[in-house]
C-alpha cells in the first residue's frame, strides 16, 4: 500500500488532524506506526466506543498500523467513576474487551494490544512517574484545569486533587506507551495538545500527532454526546433488538430537518461505513424499497420530505440490530460471559 493510501485511510477517521504534514510523514517512514486509544472502564458500552471504534481500529489495522487500547481502571478510580471502586472499573474493563473480542479484535495477531493502566504502570513504576513528575512541573494549574473536560467535568466544578493529577497523568500515557498518533475523541483534544507543548518544552522534534474523531450525539435533542447515566439517551452494545427498537423510535429525528438530527449522524457515521449502504423499506404509496448508496442522496431525500422519520427509524434499528448481534450471540454462548454481562448491568453508574 502507498503512502498516499494509507494516509487517506487513517485521515477519513478524523474529524481534525493535527497535522497532516506530520501524518504523511510518519506513514512513509515508520512500518507500523502505534496508535493509541484509551477508556476509562465506567459502565456498559455505547455504539460510540463500541461500533465507532471498530470502524476506526480495523482502518487504522488495514493501513499498517499497531493499535494499543489503554484500558484506564485507575483513571476510573480517580474520576470517582462506579463509585471510586476498583475492582468493579475491572470487571467493567474485562466486559468491553469481551464486547470488542465479539468483532473479531483479538490481541493473538499481534496488530492489537489490550493494555491495562495497573498492571503495566506496576511494572515500570519509576519511568512512569517520573514522567508524571516532569510533566506536572512543567503546566501551571490554570493549563491542568482548562483539561478537566477530558473527564467529562469542568473547570468551575469543585474538583478533588486526584482529578486535578488526571491530566498530567493522560498526558503521561502517550509518551508511556510510545503513541505515534493519539485516536481519542475530539472531548479529548485538550488533553492532547498538553501532550505536543510538552514536546516543545522539552524540545522533543517528534509530536504525537492527534487525531480526532467525532463525537456522536445522543438520542435527545439536543444532547452533543452519548451519556452513560442516562440510559434511555444511549445505545449500548448488549441492548437487544426490543430495546433498541425502542430507543430509536424515541429518538428526536425532525421530519425535514439535518441539523441535531442523531439518527442521520448515526447513519453517516456507523451503518453508512459498516455496510456502506442504508436500505429503507416502505410502501409502494409512500416511495417503495429505497437503497441509498451515499449519505449525501439520503440527505437531499430527507430535507425534501422524500424520506419521512416514520420510514428512517425502522430501517436505522434494523440496520443497528444486524450490528450488534455478534455481541449479543457472544455473551449467551458462555455461562461466564453470561454472568460477567450481568453484573456490569446491575451496576449504578455514577458521575
Amino acid at each position: 500500500m502507498s503512502a498516499e493510501e494509507k494516509f487517506r485511510i487513517v485521515r477519513s477517521i478524523g474529524e481534525e488532524c493535527i497535522q497532516e504534514d506530520e501524518l504523511f510523514n510518519l506513514l512513509s517512514k515508520k512500518p507500523q506506526p502505534i496508535c493509541y486509544d484509551g477508556f476509562e472502564p465506567s459502565g456498559r458500552m455505547h455504539i460510540a466506543q463500541g461500533v465507532m471504534k471498530i470502524i476506526s481500529i480495523n482502518k487504522l489495522i488495514s493501513a499498517g498500523c499497531k493499535v494499543k487500547i489503554w484500558i484506564a481502571d485507575r483513571f476510573a478510580l480517580l474520576n470517582n467513576k462506579m463509585g471510586g471502586d476498583l475492582k468493579k472499573s475491572q470487571t467493567v474493563g474485562c466486559y468491553m474487551i469481551e464486547v470488542w473480542k465479539a468483532f473479531g479484535l483479538n490481541p493473538e495477531g499481534g496488530e492489537i494490544e489490550f493494555l491495562w493502566f495497573s498492571k503495566e504502570i506496576n511494572s515500570r513504576a519509576v519511568e512512569y512517574w517520573d514522567l508524571v513528575t516532569d510533566i506536572a512541573t512543567r503546566i501551571t494549574l490554570a493549563r491542568t484545569l482548562r483539561c478537566v473536560q477530558i473527564m467529562g467535568r469542568k473547570e468551575q466544578e469543585d474538583l478533588t486533587a486526584a482529578q486535578i493529577m488526571y491530566p498530567c497523568m493522560q498526558c503521561a500515557d502517550i509518551f508511556f506507551l510510545e503513541a505515534d498518533i493519539c485516536q481519542l475523541g475530539m472531548d479529548q483534544r485538550k488533553v492532547n495538545m498538553l501532550a505536543r507543548e510538552y514536546c516543545d518544552d522539552i524540545k522533543r522534534i517528534n509530536k504525537p500527532i492527534i487525531l480526532s474523531h467525532h463525537m456522536l450525539p445522543g438520542l435527545k435533542e439536543g444532547q452533543e454526546k452519548m451519556s452513560k447515566s442516562d440510559p434511555d439517551s444511549s445505545i449500548f452494545m448488549d441492548d437487544n433488538e426490543a430495546r433498541v427498537n425502542e430507543k430509536i423510535k424515541r429518538a428526536f429525528c425532525k421530519e425535514k430537518d439535518v441539523e441535531g438530527n442523531p439518527c442521520l449522524e448515526y447513519i453517516k457515521y456507523l451503518i453508512f461505513p459498516w455496510f456502506h449502504e442504508f436500505r429503507v423499506e416502505r410502501s409502494a404509496k409512500n416511495g417503495g424499497q429505497k437503497t441509498f448508496s451515499n449519505f449525501e442522496e439520503l440527505v437531499a431525500d430527507y430535507q425534501s420530505g422524500k424520506l419521512h422519520p416514520g420510514d428512517l427509524k425502522p430501517a436505522l434499528s434494523k440496520a443497528l440490530n444486524k450490528i450488534l448481534q455478534p455481541v449479543r450471540y457472544h455473551f449467551i454462548s458462555d455461562a461466564n460471559l453470561k454472568e460477567l454481562l450481568e453484573t456490569v448491568r446491575g451496576y449504578r453508574i455514577t458521575r
